[in-house]
């Protein structure tokens, strides 16, 4: 053992190998809870292990080859972008070879061994201890926010996470992952615009295979495995903006009250485990803390996470990488006009820009011939008019033209509501970094929301579906912690002042998440945002060097915490578990006989109890709702809707030999009843009955 030691070079000695140490304690983990049973603790400890395995280690050794940040959150967020890049290249490789999802896994594992060495030879910069202290609270908090998440979702809902279980549980049960086409929910049906590439789903899948437990205990609790890592993440974005650990601290407390306590308590967090979530909640804040944190100087090395980051949020939730950009790019004009050493600025600006656009830019070629054949695309007017009718109140449609109403910009609570009444005043320090993105970022996406021409246009890119979401990427906690800077300058005066703004804001502006646009908010915000913003823009141009110095200091992070305690404890106090039971739930009996099925078997179902064997059973169905469908030539989820409701309506005016040529229309190999609601009696009683309970009838359907 002694020569082994002395073979090695000498930076490979010493302290050096505790890195690795530290990079084995996640498998060591999952291998011990392995030895405990699949649930409580058992669970929670082998989606800890398998979550780091798959999205933290792989990363973490490569970035240590690369260039290891001197800030521990930094660096893990560093981590995650490249994790998940190397999982991509793993599926793109999977998907070519048509291989199965353990060697997926295996390519994954394979990466992080190849950069173990390199890895160990790279110097590291100590971390200050503030740092470390300041990361550890951040994820101890996520810790504890993670147990409130777990007990709140006690079950799955009727939403899009149903959607989103199907394609992870088709990926986890497939033999061969011959195709991107494997996750689709119909055998003759195309890739969905928003998911063509499943990186997500898949790694959904792959945690449950590593895990060794069923999609639905991921799906419903990696949520709370993923909360500390999005406590880090929002950390380290304010740490990256604001340059110290206090900026920090208040982005992310600004961030979970936004996200999570305004929103029923948990909020977005307690669907972490699907793309939109996870991309807003923590890929979107990973990008900007390596895009600040390259600004700041962190090292040319930071670009590959960089561009790892942009193409994950590209690969995962693709409109959300263009949401994300135009935010940017309003930051970075204000930054080019006013801000310090603009010639230098320019110059990085432009690399983190290439490293932002040109991965993204290089996903989107690949996926251009799926947007351009969905019906939301450059949509006619039929279309058009269809999603106009269905967003109803989110927006208001002006002569020929629409625009986000400004009454469902607001109605998200009361962080939004400071946020963007703290634009004034944040634009006072409009040369820092911190309040050029709160500032430029706001002005952009409000003019993209409120100018109809602008927002029409926007919407025949992204669809409707997609560019209402654009209000959800105004840098509000940036905005709400940089407004606790300025208080912070008042020190106890200052936190007074932000506990009682909290306070009057929770009792004055309730959050509202429906659907439908209820109550709405005030407009009255996005006024003093656009008209202020430009007005505190003038002032601190021409009061440059009048004005003082605009520092994250303790008081601001106390400020911050202030503000949202008040939200918080109104968000908590409300909070109980959250989803009733299913009306359209399967039984038991009928799950067990559907997952018996091969996997390319079609199953003709109502709607939605199609939704429903999709999510819970690995085979292909006729319809399912449309809005969880892309809506492309090859899916017709309109026509297949229609087509399923009139099989099963008694009264549909079609005979018993319309029906069964509906039924070779869809290759449908099995036929589902729901009989508590209407069904063709005279189709049913010719099929043979493979299996039936007091709810559910599954038939076989015999070639004609």
């Amino acid at each position: 053992m002694a020569s082994v030691s002395a073979a090695l070079p000498t930076r490979l000695r010493g302290s050096r190998p505790g890195f690795l140490g530290v990079c084995l304690v996640a498998p060591a983990v999952l291998a011990a809870a392995h030895a405990l049973p699949d649930e409580g603790l058992g669970l929670l400890l082998r989606l800890f292990g398998a979550v780091a395995c798959l999205l933290v280690v792989p990363g973490a050794i490569v970035l240590r080859a690369l260039a290891w940040p001197a800030v521990p959150a930094v660096a893990l967020t560093a981590s995650l972008a490249l994790s998940l890049a190397i999982s991509f290249v793993a599926f793109a490789v999977t998907f070519a070879l048509g291989l199965s999802l353990n060697a997926t896994i295996a390519l994954i594992a394979a990466a992080a061994v190849a950069g173990a060495v390199p890895a160990l030879g790279t110097p590291v910069e100590r971390a200050a201890r503030s740092e470390v202290v300041a990361g550890a609270g951040a994820a101890l908090a996520g810790l504890v926010f993670g147990a409130v998440v777990w007990w709140a979702a006690d079950r799955l809902g009727t939403g899009d996470v149903l959607f989103h279980l199907a394609r992870a549980r088709k990926l986890e049960e497939a033999d061969a992952l011959s195709s991107v086409d494997v996750a689709n929910e119909f055998r003759d049906g195309g890739l969905h615009p928003g998911y063509a590439f499943p990186l997500w789903h898949g790694l959904v899948a792959a945690t449950a295979r590593v895990a060794g437990v069923d999609v639905t205990a991921v799906v419903l609790h990696v949520p709370t495995v993923l909360s500390p890592i999005a406590f880090v993440v929002a950390y380290a974005a304010g740490r990256a903006a604001f340059g110290s650990w206090a900026g920090g601290v208040g982005v992310l407390a600004a961030q979970v009250a936004q996200l999570g306590f305004s929103r029923s308590g948990t909020g977005s967090f307690d669907s972490l485990a699907g793309p939109s979530p996870i991309t807003r909640v923590v890929l979107v804040p990973a990008l900007l803390t390596l895009v600040f944190a390259f600004l700041r100087g962190s090292g040319r090395r930071l670009v590959i996470p960089l561009a790892a980051a942009s193409l994950a949020v590209a690969v995962v939730h693709p409109t959300y990488v263009i949401f994300v950009a135009l935010a940017l790019a309003g930051f970075a004009a204000l930054r080019v006009a006013i801000g310090p050493d603009r010639r230098a600025q320019a110059g990085r600006l432009g690399i983190a820009f290439a490293a932002v656009l040109v991965p993204a830019g290089l996903f989107f070629l690949w996926l251009l011939p799926v947007v351009t054949s969905t019906a939301s695309y450059q949509p006619a007017a039929g279309e058009e008019a269809r999603a106009l009718r269905h967003y109803g109140g989110q927006l208001e449609v002006i002569g020929d033209a629409y625009r986000a109403a400004p009454e469902a910009i607001t109605r998200a609570g009361p962080v939004v509501v400071a946020g963007l009444a703290a634009i004034p005043l944040v634009a006072l320090a409009a040369r820092r970094v911190w309040a050029a993105f709160a500032v430029g970022g706001t002005l952009v996406v409000l003019a993209l929301l409120l100018v109809p021409e602008l927002f029409v246009r926007l919407s025949d890119l992204v669809s409707i579906s997609q560019s209402r979401r654009l209000a959800q990427f105004l840098p509000i906690p940036f905005a709400v912690a940089g407004a606790a800077v300025v208080l912070g300058r008042l020190k106890l005066a200052g936190v007074v002042a932000a506990l009682a703004a909290g306070l009057a804001l929770e009792i004055a502006y309730t959050a509202e998440s429906t659907h439908e646009v209820v109550r709405g908010g005030p407009s009255w915000p996005l006024w003093v945002a656009g008209l202020g913003g430009v007005v505190g823009l003038v002032a601190a141009f021409l009061l440059r060097r009048r004005l003082p110095r605009f520092d994250a200091t303790p008081w601001a992070a106390a400020a911050a915490l202030a503000f949202v305690t008040p939200v918080g404890v109104a968000g908590l106090a409300d909070l109980e578990p959250a989803n009733p039971d299913d009306p359209h739930g399967l039984t038991p009996g009928l799950v067990a006989e559907l997952r018996a099925l091969d996997r390319d078997d079609v199953v003709f179902a109502p709607v939605e109890t199609s939704y429903r064997i999709a999510a819970f059973a690995p085979v292909f169905v006729a319809a399912t709702p449309p809005e969880h469908v892309g809506d492309t030539e090859e899916n017709r989820p309109y026509r297949r809707q229609r087509d399923v409701i009139r099989f099963f309506a008694p009264r549909s005016g079609l005979t018993t030999e319309e029906r069964h040529r509906l039924l070779d229309a869809y290759a449908a190999d099995w036929l589902v009843v729901d009989k508590r609601r209407a069904y063709p009696h005279a189709v049913v009683g010719g099929l043979e009955r493979a299996y039936e309970d007091a709810r559910y009838a599954l038939l076989r359907v015999t070639a004609r």
